[in-house]
């Protein structure tokens, strides 16, 4: 396999530059598509937010960034970075070990910088159509356009034998469903469109879901809310005020398909435990879904419940690989330790230097990860949730690229997580000594 292979990445986040990277690393003719002006993806933040608050309107202008003006990440640096460029405190910049998200752009611009990844990025150019144009000769034409002006745009077409998706997996809001959703009168949003706490004000708000955005935006506006309700999925119904919040309650549901009973037309919304509130505001904290418009596959690569497939190893649908790649689905693992490694992965097999599976065998796998999915009660929404327990897809990755598999502090500092927040509560980022815990842990190993 040839090393001049002309390449495009649709995204210039996390994702996108690292893969960028790893590609140029192994001699290929790399071009980025970023529709926004800046590096970033995400951490690119943006006050505007989208006129569907709940992102359900398909033609409606998409804003990509999800980040709310106070977010700090909910991960330590000391796993943020990459293998040989850690995310290290810098001069002049937040020197904390959970920092806000300016200084992880910081750390992307850096990145782009040291590694000369900006001439290979067209900034202002949105993918709108990805197809196989000559499978023979695995030619794939990528459509972009940019805005000319405020009503014009201007669309290209290029060939490129090879196209890796890192577009990112929040964008598209996934909604809450309950009995009279769509006929409430208040105002209803996904946590996408969160950005500042001053709106809700002396409102009540009925916030869906328990995870770090649901915890972050609870804390922000509870002082400036008259009520907030939290509706979370739990072993047993029942109504609870949460700890250092006097006007904050937490509704547990035992319905596995919806966290609120009912919402009526006349503002009130029915929990499962019984209790009315008579809300202003649904605020949707509901996670995202895969979204992929621009690919024309022809039923090759769909979506089904959250399922991108088939996908061989999270990566590559086996009929099209290894010209079509995905790098950064997987949910339940440290993010830049899998995307580094799935990019590492994808050059290295367009380099001809890894070789994959047979189409058939890649097949086989797939299918074999659906049948044990299905034996075992999995829902197919959570494909690409990683198990919980240990790094064995990281692990499997690094086997594949003949490298060192991440240290095992790594591993247990991801997984003990949820537990160091429990212990430290809201404080856990400020309160936990990261460096001191990973001294011990070494020790220990």
């Amino acid at each position: 396999m040839r090393q001049s292979y002309k390449v495009a990445v649709v995204g210039g986040g996390f994702a996108g530059l690292v893969t960028a990277r790893e590609l140029k690393r192994e001699g290929l003719l790399v071009t980025v598509f970023e529709k926004a002006d800046h590096v970033g993806g995400i951490w690119l933040y943006n006050s505007r937010v989208e006129t569907d608050l709940l992102g359900l309107d398909p033609n409606r202008e998409i804003v990509h960034s999800s980040l709310y003006r106070s977010l700090r990440v909910n991960l330590p640096r000391q796993i943020m970075g990459f293998m040989d460029y850690p995310f290290m405190k810098k001069e002049g910049g937040d020197p904390r070990t959970f920092p806000g998200h300016e200084e992880v752009l910081k750390f992307l611009e850096d990145f782009v910088r040291d590694f000369r990844l900006m001439e290979l990025i067209r900034f202002g150019h949105e993918v709108v159509r990805v197809e196989l144009t000559d499978e023979a000769r695995h030619k794939w034409v990528v459509e972009s356009r940019t805005r000319e002006t405020e009503s014009r745009w201007e669309s290209k077409e290029e060939l490129f034998e090879a196209v890796v998706i890192c577009n990112g997996k929040h964008t598209e809001p996934k909604i809450a469903e309950f009995p009279g959703r769509d006929a409430w009168p208040g105002l209803q949003m996904h946590s996408h469109s969160y950005r500042t706490p001053e709106q809700f004000e002396n409102k009540i708000v009925v916030l869906i879901g328990n995870g770090s955005s649901a915890k972050d935006i609870l804390k922000e506006i509870s002082p400036l809310a008259s009520q907030v309700h939290q509706a979370i999925r739990g072993p047993d119904s029942q109504l609870k005020r949460l700890e250092n919040h006097d006007n904050a309650w937490q509704h547990s549901m035992t319905v596995t398909y919806q966290q609120i009973h009912c919402a009526r037309k006349d503002g009130k919304v029915v929990f499962q435990d019984g209790s009315i509130v008579d809300a202003d505001v649904i605020i949707h904290c509901t996670g995202y879904k895969f979204h992929f418009p621009f690919l024309r596959s022809n039923g090759t690569v769909t979506v089904d419940d959250n399922r991108v497939g088939p996908l061989y190893k999270h990566v590559f649908p086996p009929s099209l690989a290894p010209w079509l790649s995905f790098v950064a689905l997987p949910y339940k693992a440290v993010p830049s330790i899998v995307m580094e490694s799935q990019a590492k992965w994808v050059a290295k097999v367009l380099s001809g230097k890894v070789k994959l599976p047979t189409q058939a065998e890649m097949a086989d796998s797939v299918e074999e990860l659906y049948r044990l999915m299905e034996k075992s009660g999995r829902p197919k929404h959570l494909t690409h949730t990683l198990q919980q327990d240990k790094f064995e897809y990281e692990n499997w990755l690094a086997t594949q690229l003949d490298i060192r598999p991440p240290e095992r502090w790594k591993e247990i500092m991801f997984f003990s997580m949820e537990k160091i927040k429990s212990y430290y509560g809201d404080k856990y980022r400020d309160a936990w000594d990261v460096d001191k815990w990973i001294q011990e842990v070494d020790c220990s190993n």
